[in-house]
C-alpha cells in the first residue's frame, strides 16, 4: 500500500476549502542594494515597530519577541509578557512534550485480538479491534488489516465484533464552542479513522425534481466504502445549514437544500470514531470474504491473543505532518498519549493539557503560560511571546523541533512565493477567529539565526461572535490577511536591523 499517497489524498481533500495564504506586501527595503555611478547606495531605514503595527490596523493587541537563536540574547520586543491565545502554535509545545515522553522511535499500535481459538476458519469467540490512539489510521490501513486477518485463517466469528477504546478517554469534540459541522473539531478517541471525518457527497438528479443522490463514505485514493455510522437527510429550510444529533450511536445530519446547488462534497466531523472505524473495518472484512456482525463498543479488560497488528509511522514523521498540516485531532491524541506515558491517568483534554503546562514549566522555559488542550483550538490557552522564544532558544535552531517545522515562504505584493528569497523562515502558524500567531526560526542572509514569536489577537471582537457566526465571521479574512502581512514585515525588519 502507498501510505503516503493515501495521507496526501485525505489531507489535500480536507484542506481543499481552506483559503490560500494571505497576501504580503513587497519587502520593506532591498536587502542588498545595488550601488549606482560608483556611489554606494544607502538602504532606507526600515519602518519602526510602532509604525508597522499602526499600519496593520488590527485592533486588539500585538506582542512579539525576537532573539538570537544561539545565544538567547533578546533583540527586540513588544508586550513580551502578555498572555495571548497561541492558536496552533500550541502544537510546537505538544511536539516537544511528546518527544520527551514517548521518544523518537514510538509507534502507535492498532490490533485485532481474538478471545478464543480459530478452528476451521471460524473464530470461537469475540474479535476485538483495539485502538491505541493512532491519529493517522486510514481506510487503507483497515483494508490491509482485513487482508491480514484472512491470512490468519479467519472467515467468520461465533462471538461479537467489538471495538475497544480504553487506552484514551472519549472526547466528543475538541472545543464545544465551535459550530457542530466544522471538520477541524471532530471527536477524539483511542480508535480514530481518516482524521475522524466522513465525506458527504451530493449530486442533483435530472428532470427538475429537486432531489439529490447523496452518500456518506470513508474515502481514500484507493477505497470509497459507504458507511452506516453516519447518515444525511436533505431538508427544506433556510437556516441552519447543518444540524446534527446522535441517533442511538449514529451520526444523524440534515442539510438545507438551498445550499447544495448541482452537486459537491465536503468532509464532516465524526462524533463516534470508534464505531465509524468498526463500520469501515466490517466493510473491508466483507470484501475479503469475512463475515462480521455490526461493531459494538467493548469496555471489558482485554484478554486474548493478537491476530493482526498495524503500526503507525514513527513519532517524528507524525509530528512533521502535525506541524505542516496542523490537524487538531492528531495533536490531541498525541498529547494525551504523552500524558499517559508520563504516568498521568488521562480523563480529559484539560487534565492532559494541565500536565503539559506543568511539564513545559520545568522542561521548556515556559513560565507564564497555560494550555487547555494540545491543539490550540480551545479559547482558554494562553502563551507569552517571551515563553515561546525561550522554548525555541532552548531547543536551538538546529535542534529536533527546527527539523520538524515547515518552511514559510516569503511572498511579494501579489501574494506569490518569491523563489530563492534570501530570508528562510521555519515556523508554525496559528489561526483562530481574529487571532494570528507565528513562531519559529529565521535564517538571515548573513547566516545569523533568529528565534521569534508573534501573537496578534482582538479578543473583544472574538468575544462578540455568536456561535453560529464562528465558521466564517465577517471581517476575519481581511483581518487575517493584515496579520500575515504584519508578520512578514516584522521579519523583514529584523533581518534588516539585526542580520542581513
Amino acid at each position: 500500500m502507498n501510505k503516503n499517497l493515501s495521507r496526501r489524498f485525505i489531507l489535500s481533500a480536507l484542506l481543499a476549502g481552506v483559503s490560500a495564504p494571505a497576501l504580503a506586501r513587497a519587502p520593506l527595503s532591498s536587502l542588498r542594494p545595488h550601488p549606482r555611478s560608483g556611489t554606494p547606495a544607502v538602504p532606507a531605514a526600515p519602518p519602526s515597530v510602532k509604525a508597522l503595527i499602526q499600519r496593520a490596523r488590527l485592533g486588539g493587541k500585538v506582542s512579539f519577541v525576537v532573539a538570537d537563536a544561539k545565544t538567547g540574547r533578546v533583540l527586540e520586543t513588544n508586550k513580551p509578557l502578555l498572555p495571548q491565545p497561541p492558536a496552533s502554535v500550541t502544537k510546537t509545545i505538544t511536539a516537544l512534550y511528546a518527544l520527551d515522553a514517548l521518544g523518537p522511535y514510538f509507534r502507535f499500535k492498532t490490533r485485532l485480538m481474538a478471545t478464543g481459538p480459530v478452528q476451521n476458519g471460524r473464530l470461537a469467540g469475540d474479535l476485538v479491534l483495539v485502538g491505541a490512539g493512532d491519529p493517522s489510521l486510514t481506510t487503507d490501513d483497515l483494508a490491509e488489516m482485513a487482508a491480514a486477518l484472512k491470512r490468519a485463517g479467519v472467515r467468520a466469528i461465533s462471538g461479537k465484533f467489538k471495538v475497544n477504546i480504553a487506552a484514551l478517554p472519549y472526547i466528543r469534540s475538541i472545543d464545544s464552542g465551535q459550530p457542530e459541522h466544522l471538520g477541524y473539531n471532530p471527536a477524539v478517541a483511542a480508535l480514530n479513522l481518516n482524521f475522524n471525518r466522513v465525506y458527504f457527497e451530493w449530486k442533483r438528479r435530472g428532470g427538475g425534481s429537486g432531489r439529490y443522490d447523496i452518500s456518506m463514505d470513508a474515502r481514500t485514493d484507493r477505497y470509497r466504502p459507504r458507511v452506516s455510522s453516519a447518515k444525511m437527510r436533505v431538508v427544506n429550510r433556510e437556516l441552519p445549514v447543518y444540524t446534527y444529533k446522535d441517533a442511538a450511536g449514529v451520526d444523524s445530519w440534515t442539510v438545507a437544500r438551498r445550499v447544495l446547488g448541482k452537486g459537491g462534497g465536503r468532509w464532516l466531523p465524526v462524533r463516534k470514531p470508534h464505531l465509524y472505524a468498526g463500520d469501515v473495518f466490517r466493510s473491508m472484512a466483507r470484501a475479503q470474504g469475512i463475515r462480521l456482525p455490526a461493531a459494538i463498543e467493548g469496555k471489558a479488560a482485554l484478554k486474548g491473543r493478537v491476530l493482526v497488528q498495524h503500526n503507525s509511522d514513527e513519532l517524528p514523521v507524525l509530528l512533521r505532518g502535525l506541524l505542516k498540516y496542523s490537524n487538531n485531532m492528531t495533536a490531541e491524541t498525541i498529547g494525551m498519549t504523552a500524558s499517559a506515558a508520563r504516568g498521568y491517568h488521562v480523563r480529559s483534554l484539560k487534565g492532559s493539557a494541565k500536565e503539559m503546562t506543568k511539564w513545559s514549566t520545568s522542561h521548556s522555559g515556559v513560565k507564564k503560560s497555560r494550555f487547555v488542550d494540545h491543539s490550540g483550538l480551545g479559547a482558554g490557552s494562553r502563551l507569552t511571546a517571551s515563553d515561546m522564544v525561550s522554548a525555541l532558544v532552548k531547543q536551538g535552531p538546529n535542534g529536533s523541533l527546527a527539523h520538524l517545522l515547515k518552511h514559510i515562504p516569503m511572498r511579494d505584493g501579489r501574494g506569490k512565493v518569491i523563489k530563492g528569497h534570501p530570508i528562510r523562515v521555519y515556523a508554525k502558524t496559528g489561526t483562530l477567529n481574529f487571532v494570528s500567531a507565528l513562531a519559529g526560526y529565521v535564517n538571515a542572509p548573513d547566516g545569523r539565526q533568529l528565534a521569534f514569536a508573534i501573537f496578534a489577537a482582538d479578543e473583544k471582537r472574538r468575544a462578540g461572535l455568536a456561535k453560529s457566526d464562528r465558521a466564517a465571521p465577517r471581517g476575519h479574512k481581511s483581518w487575517n490577511k493584515a496579520a500575515k502581512r504584519l508578520q512578514q514585515e516584522l521579519i523583514e525588519r529584523w533581518v534588516a536591523v539585526y542580520g542581513g
